[in-house]
């Protein structure tokens, strides 16, 4: 089977306070999205690494180097659903087959690990839908009123947190995306569908960086993995 890594990366990272949009931030000697794309790459079963950015970037290229097996895509749009489906038109107009599986991950989750990828490929290989990592959630949930109390707590048995990669075949998910664009992950628009994906295990560690404080929490993931 073809697998396609496709890596929103057209984010301006709005939350984060900085000249560079986040995914270029440095962190552990590399940008985030180089560490990102890097994990995939030591992925045996992923065939090639399609990063879809704002036509015009000017960064992309410089940190991510040269490498044959990744390809830059000026697709990006106004939303990540956008970019997605940009990436996803791309990949369809240069020859990929509506039956492929796309593995589509946050270019800010540079934590992911090959062994993640490779799990997630494993237990959706020969699902009829797909699935997408996720965690258990492990703290007390409350719902917070219009004066930011606390207005009810909510039981948190059977809820997850979403997590990337979500793996899903190429023409079910461009179709559900066309249906539901206005989704924040690939899952919702396939559960949009009428479809139910997968929940595979993840790890903690497979965080979104999204503040400031984040970038300190991923070099020292990262410096640990790396020896440094």
């Amino acid at each position: 089977m073809t697998i396609h890594a496709l890596i929103p990366c057209a984010g301006s990272g709005a939350r984060m306070a900085g000249d560079l949009p986040k995914q270029y931030r440095v962190v552990a000697g590399a940008a985030i999205v180089a560490h990102t794309v890097r994990a995939f790459l030591h992925c045996k079963a992923v065939d090639h690494v399609y990063v879809v950015v704002q036509p015009g970037d000017a960064y992309a290229r410089l940190v991510l180097g040269d490498d044959a097996r990744v390809r830059i895509v000026p697709a990006g749009g106004v939303s990540r659903a956008a970019s997605v489906v940009g990436g996803l038109d791309w990949l369809r107009a240069t020859g990929a087959s509506v039956d492929d599986w796309v593995l589509v991950h946050d270019a800010a989750r540079c934590c992911v690990t090959p062994a993640a990828i490779t799990q997630l490929v494993s237990a959706c290989a020969d699902d009829r839908v797909g699935g997408l990592l996720a965690l258990p959630l492990p703290d007390t949930l409350k719902h917070a009123d219009a004066e930011d109390r606390v207005g009810a707590t909510l039981p948190r048995e059977g809820l997850w947190l979403a997590q990337t990669p979500q793996m899903f075949r190429l023409g079910v998910l461009r179709e559900a995306l066309r249906v539901a664009p206005d989704v924040t992950d690939e899952a919702s628009a396939m559960e949009a569908a009428g479809l139910r994906p997968l929940l595979v295990r993840g790890a903690a560690s497979n965080f979104k960086v999204t503040y400031a404080d984040d970038l300190e929490v991923a070099a020292a993931i990262l410096g640990a993995r790396n020896g440094a």
